[in-house]
């Protein structure tokens, strides 16, 4: 039944449960954590975690994004950012790294990104990661995407990520060419992701657009102010759970084709991956927690895409933190913190034990009860 609260005389609307509201319930039966599997495959491509990067320069570099690749999960690269505009931006990433004053921290993002994107850089990166043995993956805005896209192909990539803020499969525009979600992926001979997305309509209308797996939600934490800038906020919990019940009548309608749902926001601890996967998630996109590995390209900062936008920047700068350690161990540990910012996906295996569940699909159907 839906959960409607109303807000006047002619105007209702449906209550949503951030991840923070919501917690998991066990069953009659728990597991050995070391019968618990964690793997995740999209497409032809296996993972060993349900973890795939947010594309911010701040955590991805061809080296960083090889690095995940290794420890079993996806590093995406921003074919927009800092690495295909700078032959080396690692002086850039540095002079970041020491800010800590917000509003000439985003006038300096604005500057960084103003410089042209260089095609040939996108080759280059695309190679170092292929390189490195890894599943390449880049992310693309949908602004930017037919303009891009032929390089991106030459290039060679695995998985290409389609991703603004919010991404419809009906844009409407009369003075640009809008993208034709379906039309563009239905040429492809690659997977595409696409996202982000807050609802149920938009979830399945992505899904019919022929998306290997969709982004729901608009990466939402502490840094991003996008509900400040744009006034849109959806919790992450609702999104997740309408969208895999979009997956499920898409999978009715197509007769068995299976579209994964990776989750977008607020994914700061492990508890926060068990809860985004228990909604109905099948992977969850990481930003933050993994700035604060000791190989981050900036040096522990943080800022999502698009906090550098030219005329509405959506994002704050957060100024650098401590390092927690390895990237090997912010995912899986040995953690000495009691809050789960490490161990990330060894405690999402602890939590699945704790259940009962030996595999990702499985614990889809954990039970949840509200808290708050």
């Amino acid at each position: 039944m839906r959960d409607v609260v109303e807000i006047g005389h002619s105007k209702s609307a449906r209550r949503g449960y951030h991840l923070d509201d919501i917690a998991i319930v066990p069953t009659r039966r728990t597991r050995d954590v070391d019968d618990v599997s964690t793997n995740w495959q999209l497409d032809a491509y296996p993972f060993k975690i349900p973890c795939v990067a947010h594309p911010s320069d701040a955590t991805m570099s061809p080296a960083t994004a090889v690095a995940l690749g290794k420890l079993g999960g996806l590093g995406v690269l921003n074919v927009e950012g800092l690495w295909t505009r700078y032959a080396d931006p690692t002086k850039i990433l540095e002079e970041l790294a020491g800010l800590d004053d917000e509003a000439p921290a985003t006038q300096r993002l604005q500057e960084v990104y103003a410089e042209p994107i260089k095609p040939e850089l996108i080759g280059e990166r695309v190679k170092e990661i292929r390189d490195g043995g890894v599943t390449v993956a880049v992310r693309v805005s949908p602004q930017h995407t037919l303009a891009l896209a032929p390089v991106i192909l030459d290039a060679g990539v695995d998985l290409l990520v389609i991703q603004g803020t919010l991404v419809s499969a009906e844009h409407v525009s009369t003075t640009d060419e809008p993208l034709n979600l379906k039309e563009f992926i239905a040429d492809l001979d690659l997977p595409v992701i696409v996202g982000g997305c807050t609802n149920y309509q938009t979830a399945l209308h992505l899904m019919r657009t022929g998306a290997a797996g969709v982004i729901v939600g608009i990466g939402a934490d502490e840094w991003s102010t996008t509900d400040r800038v744009l006034g849109i906020r959806v919790p992450m919990a609702t999104a997740i759970a309408d969208a895999a019940d979009a997956r499920r009548d898409y999978l009715d309608e197509t007769g068995g084709r299976y579209v994964h749902i990776i989750a977008d926001g607020n994914i700061q601890t492990s508890g926060d991956i068990a809860k985004a996967l228990g909604c109905g998630a099948d992977a969850v996109m990481v930003g933050e927690p993994l700035s604060r590995s000791e190989t981050a390209p900036a040096g522990g900062a943080w800022w999502h895409s698009a906090a550098s936008h030219p005329k509405l920047p959506r994002g704050s700068f957060g100024a650098a933190e401590p390092s927690l350690g390895s990237l090997e161990k912010v995912l899986y540990g040995p953690s000495e913190d009691p809050d789960g910012a490490l161990n990330l996906f060894g405690g999402l295996r602890r939590a699945m034990a704790k259940c009962g569940y030996r595999d990702l699909k499985e614990f889809q159907k954990v039970g949840l009860i509200l808290d708050k």
